[in-house]
């Protein structure tokens, strides 16, 4: 797979662009990256394969491993492999995977069902929603910020949920329930789109998987004299809160940031182009970013979602070079996540400035 350097592309294109200069059109910036958008079948295919072997390696040592220290690391690891995956079908869902829409459909179905993730819905969500209209209050669902007035009128118990949720421990359960229960797993008609029956028939397929992964750690259980309640929760409960904490918090800190802004004006949310303003690139030590199969490389993501992910790294970095100063670029640490989650609590969309729970504004 030869793969086209962002260097040699930049320098095809112009010189990067100064601050006085107008950020392009999203046309044109795609059109920068159209050469990195080229898609091959073999190398994602093996990457699925290889991802799904190593999960099947952490789920054998969760069920299998004669301790009990070696099997909640490999039921830890199992939610870690999980969203390796996921990333692939996310990929396939934007057909941005292989060169063939069909074959895509099913990698996606294939990839999406270890996670219990619904293929169409989670394309209409993601896809259509939250790529179409991202950081726009009101229809981009996705951990769209409260105002102070909305957070005053809400109930004790929902003041509660939400503020669980802004803690930094509660990214895992507010995927659980706010995303994946309300609007993936068998939704009600007020959480889904108008009807399709592609809905009911991916739900019934990742209920199928589901049910095999539990009667498989029932099986093992029974096969090797272990506790069945006990395989159920280090092979399968597990794996699963530990997936839900990984993309709770990779979706999290993708747009949450005191540099990016939500707007709840569909004009001003336009002209702010927000297909780069409202995006973070994360970037990480010791090729973590790389193990995530550089879903952090998120920008250019926004910018074109049909760039595949083992081509994101070059777009990013060429996007980086041709808009200096544009990019929101942070650099991961604990300390920067934690101070983002004491600042990011409300929105105040008249000053776009996040505010505590009090109102005042953060990051002056």
């Amino acid at each position: 797979m030869s793969l086209v350097s962002s260097s040699d592309l930049s320098a095809q294109i112009t010189q990067p662009l100064d601050a006085s200069q107008a950020l392009p059109h999203r046309k044109e910036l795609r059109r920068w990256l159209l050469p990195l958008s080229e898609r091959v079948v073999a190398y994602p295919i093996f990457l699925l394969v290889f991802d799904y072997m190593l999960l099947a390696a952490c789920l054998a040592t969760a069920m299998l491993a004669p301790w009990v220290t070696l099997q909640v690391a490999g039921g830890l690891l199992a939610g870690l492999v999980m969203g390796r995956i996921f990333i692939i079908g996310h990929d396939a869902c934007h057909q941005s995977l292989t060169p063939h829409r069909g074959l895509n459909r099913w990698l996606g179905r294939i990839a999406f069902a270890c996670t219990l993730t619904p293929y169409s819905l989670w394309e209409v969500g993601h896809n259509v929603v939250h790529h179409g209209f991202t950081n726009l209050k009101g229809v981009d669902f996705v951990w769209e910020p409260l105002t102070a007035q909305e957070y005053a009128a809400l109930t004790p118990m929902r003041k509660r949920l939400y503020r669980l949720y802004r803690s930094g421990w509660g990214v895992g359960a507010y995927y659980l329930v706010e995303v994946w229960w309300r609007r993936m797993f068998f939704p009600n008609a007020a959480n889904r789109p108008a009807w399709r029956s592609e809905y009911l028939w991916d739900n019934l397929l990742i209920s199928i998987y589901g049910l095999a992964w539990v009667a498989l750690a029932i099986g093992v259980a029974a096969l090797t004299g272990q506790s069945a309640l006990g395989l159920l929760l280090v092979a399968v409960l597990l794996p699963f809160i530990v997936w839900c904490s990984l993309i709770g918090f990779v979706v999290y800190v993708h747009h949450t940031h005191l540099d990016v802004q939500w707007h709840q004006d569909r004009g001003t949310w336009s002209k702010a182009q927000p297909f780069v303003s409202t995006t973070v690139h994360l970037s990480f030590p010791h090729g973590i970013g790389a193990a995530l199969h550089h879903i952090m490389e998120h920008t250019a993501h926004h910018v074109d979602m049909s760039i595949p992910l083992y081509r994101l790294a070059g777009a990013q970095a060429m996007l980086e070079k041709m808009l200096p100063g544009r990019i929101v670029i942070q650099h991961f640490s604990w300390r920067w996540f934690w101070k983002t989650v004491r600042e990011c609590k409300l929105y105040d969309f008249e000053r776009s400035v996040w505010t505590d729970y009090s109102g005042r504004a953060q990051g002056a």
